[in-house]
């Protein structure tokens, strides 16, 4: 945190309130300014300065507050400093800004308290002069004093529970693992009651991109697979006002991923087939649509490798005329991602469509783009060079050798094994299917809980095999969501079905010899799955919950276990993914990038397989070859890094 995270700027509404919290006075600024600072005695003030200029500069000694933070990821909070009666509504905030505005107040006023209140009569006699200082950004000292008041305050309460007279009558406990589990439960909530400074979250490459981004910059940033792309947009997302941000990606999948909407729903177009006019005429028709163009004033899009140029051209089109603004899409800031040696946009029959660069309008609308080089999914060194090279369309005798070797590899373990990587969606499904019909086991079928049935075709697009998941003892799974990245839970981790709850009893699990046999009648009570992943960690899932926005004001949303079957997946939908234990036949790749998508899921040469490797199967779009080399020509103008010349 720095001191910038003392001070906001977003809509504000004031509320002066009587001892039954009724509002008696309202006033409202779009786009005041809510500071921290100290005054003579050193107290926590909170400041605001309105818009208009008959707002005088207002301020606030802190000595008691209330924080409503429900809607916090929209950039909405609401703050009640009791001893003023006066309640802050803030909204239309970059929610890491507010999340770190919130946690500095929090913790400052915390360490207030601990000091004592002083008198009025002390002030008076110190005589001191007014004075105001911007707060001091959070630092160690600040998050030990916290922590340490937290930690007594635990131990008070539990010292109050074991006396004889707050004893209850003792419930028989389950198993060993029940008891584990409670006993790790306690200590997952204490852990999250202590708070820390936020670690370093972006390397130097990260950073330049996000300065681009507050200098309002049109850009466009890239970068191979596992570089974190991925997790830098969903941080330049918290950094923007949510009411004027609108979060986009080419796919359905994608989309999801990140919490938004799909570029086409975004544009009203559906696909944008006829004329750029007939396109701009479709477009204006809709009011809600042009609702939203209006209100963007920062435009993101994931997997831009997948969006085709003359669509490109058509959307900065319609930017012009909705914004009524002559500048490259509207004065609009863009915000692209993605990676164009990974899959293109989708063709049909004989016809090659554009890439995103190949846009009329791509030169004039892209002011800056940025590749990202430091590689987090894989760690080896041989690897990361094997997947630049292929990347490219490279295959060296090296290369071949390598990847050939691994045919012998011996994968999975415990009971899991490699999922096998398709390059067709008939073959995933027959594989899939298969499998699970041989299991001589009781079977679970989890149907999805919609927000509204009026969504579910929308989200059966963009979630595919989501509406109805059957799993049995000994299916192979792969989670779909990250639910513990340190743990290594994250999107594509593999698995196996080891067991069920009961669902008239959480806490109890299903006996295996109940789950097994054909003869057997399915038991009416299987409740959660239990997985055992690659790493040995074994967990029961839950239902987790997928957003896609239809419109800015409509969300779709879908609560679904978040695994699905992994004897087989497809090289298209395995993107974004990160494989511990995957295998692939390569020859009947049809796309460009495809090899490399398939190849750079896997996080390691050991958990990898590739059956029957050709040279013939890597191949690299051309026109994508040289936009990369001037892009890294260009960065070496910019004195960013010695780079790698790309290709010969």
């Amino acid at each position: 945190m720095d001191s910038s995270d003392s001070s906001l700027i977003c809509n504000v509404v004031i509320e002066n309130l009587n001892s039954s919290q009724e509002t008696l006075k309202r006033q409202a600024s779009r786009k005041g300014e809510i500071s921290l600072w100290r005054n003579e005695h050193k107290e926590v003030v909170l400041g605001f300065r309105g818009t208009s200029g008959k707002q005088s500069f207002q301020k606030y000694v802190v000595k008691d507050l209330k924080f409503h933070c429900k809607y916090l990821k929209e950039g909405k909070v609401s703050i009640t400093i009791i001893n003023h009666s006066v309640r802050f509504l803030l909204s239309n905030c970059p929610p890491e800004n507010l999340k770190n505005f919130c946690k500095i107040l929090s913790v400052k006023l915390s360490n207030e308290k601990g000091k004592g209140p002083m008198s009025l009569r002390q002030k008076m006699l110190l005589g001191l002069p007014k004075a105001l200082e911007e707060i001091s950004p959070l630092n160690e000292k600040d998050i030990a004093k916290v922590n340490e008041r937290n930690a007594s305050k635990e131990n008070a309460v539990k010292g109050d529970a074991v006396k004889p007279e707050n004893r209850k009558r003792k419930l028989p406990l389950g198993d060993a693992t029940n008891r584990a589990q409670k006993g790790t439960n306690g200590e997952a909530a204490a852990k999250r009651r202590m708070i820390s400074l936020p670690v370093e979250k972006l390397n130097q490459e990260q950073k330049r991109v996000l300065i681009a981004v507050k200098n309002k910059l049109n850009i466009f940033f890239t970068g191979s697979a596992g570089t974190g792309k991925s997790f830098l947009l969903k941080y330049i997302v918290g950094m923007l006002p949510p009411a004027h941000t609108f979060v986009t990606a080419s796919t359905g999948v994608a989309a999801c991923q990140i919490g938004g909407m799909t570029l086409h729903s975004f544009a009203g177009l559906g696909r944008a087939s006829g004329s750029v006019q007939h396109c701009i005429e479709a477009a204006m028709k809709r009011p809600s649509v042009l609702k939203q163009w209006k209100k963007c004033q920062h435009l993101i899009i994931d997997e831009i490798s997948m969006i085709d140029g003359d669509f490109f051209d058509k959307l900065e089109a319609i930017a012009r005329v909705a914004k009524r603004n002559s500048e490259p899409f509207g004065g609009i800031q863009l915000i692209l991602c993605g990676d164009f040696f990974q899959l293109p946009p989708v063709s049909k029959g004989a016809e090659r469509k554009k890439m995103c660069f190949q846009a009329k309008c791509w030169a004039d609308c892209i002011s800056k783009c940025i590749e990202l080089r430091q590689i987090y999914r894989q760690n080896d060194a041989t690897f990361v060079r094997l997947l630049q090279d292929i990347r490219i369309g490279r295959c060296t005798e090296a290369t071949s050798a390598i990847l050939q070797k691994t045919s012998n590899n011996k994968l999975g373990g415990s009971g899991i094994l490699a999922t096998k990587l398709c390059t067709h969606r008939e073959d995933v499904d027959y594989t899939n299917t298969s499998h699970l019909e041989e299991l001589s086991a009781a079977s679970c079928t989890y149907h999805c809980e919609d927000n509204s049935s009026s969504y579910s075709a929308v989200l059966d697009q963009a979630l595919p095999d989501t509406r109805k998941l059957t799993l049995k003892l000994g299916a192979q799974v792969m989670l779909t969501k990250n639910l513990d990245v340190s743990a290594g839970l994250v999107n594509g981790a593999r698995g196996v079905i080891t067991g069920f709850t009961n669902s008239l009893n959480p806490s109890m699990r299903i006996p295996k010899f109940q789950l097994l046999g054909e003869s057997l009648s399915q038991p009416q009570n299987l409740g959660l799955p239990i997985v055992r992943f690659l790493s040995g960690i074994e967990r029961t899932i839950t239902h987790e919950k997928w957003s896609l926005k239809i419109s800015q004001d409509c969300v779709a949303a879908r609560k679904q276990i978040p695994l699905k079957l992994a004897w087989a997946i497809s090289i298209h939908k395995s993107q974004g993914m990160s494989l511990d234990c995957v295998e692939m036949c390569l020859s009947r790749v049809f796309e460009c990038g495809q090899a490399y998508v398939a190849l750079s899921r896997a996080t390691s040469l050991r958990g990898l397989k590739v059956d029957d490797f050709s040279s013939s199967c890597v191949r690299s779009n051309v026109d994508a070859i040289r936009f990369y080399r001037n892009l890294r020509r260009d960065q070496m103008t910019d004195g960013y890094n010695e780079l790698i010349p790309l290709g010969r």
